[in-house]
């Protein structure tokens, strides 16, 4: 999969660009705050339908002139694809393939990329929600069916907290409609589980290549965790049935917290280096190297999934590895197209900058040099 040319207009600091980007490793730099991160956030805008940033469509949409406008033109086995977005202050979004109106839901997962940004750092030692994010970013491009899952059972998670906050003055009242949520969200988690279950099995047998060769012999391992005490169930309907005794469990303790106390979005994803929580005993270093090892092993699922390599993205982290780990990254992702942000690129190697594509960002303008 390769992005061939990415246009801007009213989008942040940018007024009209056309960022045109090479096969492989394209570096944009810059002082801070001139729009290299912007560019990034536009082009995982196409692979996501959200950005990296913000929540709100209002926060990505020039002062000026109230609107936004994004043209991506990619390839994708041989194929040459179009997509648009016009984002607005006050309506709703417009999206095109190929010129022709579209819905967000049908463009998720056209075009991938993988993303690695400061915030994924922290992966390790960060919450619960910040590694189910990491795992449901990867999914939601590879499978538009877990995505529309994931959004069902968010939305009935919602419901079904706002019914057991009325129960604490009626307890009584709501207890089969409570019944009828808990059978609807336990479809949609034995689901969610179950993808989740193997996106991590096949994780695993990536990131500790990764990892062993960027550390010193140690290993890594992802292990998800969950509200199931028996993970080793896989027949559908035996899944369904526990998640609903699971949801239906504490009905009385819910009502006193007011919130759902299991569900697949209390589940985590523990990290274990060397067999221990990485959480407690990784160095900040091998934080890195976790967090990188992740990422890389997402960009080869999705290339195992769909037969090409998702376009892969870093922002303003590259250049603060380490040579060796540099060295092994831009090896390991030769062949591959690579958008990398940088405010200095004396930090990357001579061989790196020989080869790269190298684009000056200035004020929301890109220049190739």
């Amino acid at each position: 999969m390769i992005s061939k040319k990415i246009y801007y207009e009213g989008f942040r600091n940018i007024k009209k660009q056309t960022l045109m980007l090479d096969d492989g490793v394209n570096i944009l730099y810059g002082e801070n705050a001139q729009g290299k991160t912007n560019a990034l956030e536009g082009i995982y805008l196409f692979a996501h339908g959200k950005s990296f940033r913000t929540q709100n469509d209002r926060d990505m949409v020039s002062f000026e002139t109230g609107k936004t406008k994004l043209e991506l033109e990619f390839e994708d086995l041989g194929r040459t694809r179009e997509m648009s977005f016009e984002l607005f202050k006050t309506k709703r979004r417009e999206c095109k393939l190929n010129k022709a109106p579209a819905k967000l839901s049908e463009l998720i997962g056209l075009f991938r990329a993988v993303l690695f940004c400061p915030d994924h750092l922290s992966i390790v030692k960060e919450g619960p929600a910040t590694r189910r994010g990491f795992i449901n970013g990867a999914l939601c491009q590879l499978k538009p069916v877990y995505l529309k899952s994931l959004q069902i059972y968010n939305k009935l998670l919602e419901q079904r907290n706002a019914l057991i906050k009325l129960s604490a003055d009626f307890p009584d009242r709501y207890s089969s409609v409570l019944d009828l949520y808990s059978e609807q969200l336990a479809q949609q988690a034995a689901y969610i589980y179950s993808v989740r279950k193997k996106y991590i099995e096949k994780l695993n047998s990536h990131i500790g290549y990764f990892f062993d060769a960027m550390s010193n012999g140690e290993s890594v391992r992802l292990r998800y965790k969950n509200s199931i005490k028996n993970e080793d169930i896989i027949d559908e309907k035996a899944l369904i049935e526990k998640y609903y005794e699971l949801f239906t469990s504490d009905r009385a303790k819910e009502i006193t917290l007011g919130t759902t106390l299991h569900g697949i979005h209390r589940d985590d994803i523990i990290i274990e280096l060397d067999g221990k929580d990485a959480r407690l005993y990784a160095s900040q270093g091998q934080q890195r190297s976790i967090a990188l090892a992740l990422k890389l092993g997402e960009g080869e699922i999705s290339k195992d999934e769909t037969g090409e390599y998702p376009i892969f993205l870093f922002d303003d982290v590259l250049s603060e590895l380490d040579k060796n780990r540099q060295k092994f990254v831009i090896n390991e992702l030769s062949g591959r197209q690579v958008v990398v942000t940088s405010c200095d690129i004396s930090g990357f190697g001579e061989n790196v900058l020989e080869n790269a594509n190298l684009i000056c960002v200035r004020n929301g303008t890109y220049e190739s040099v």
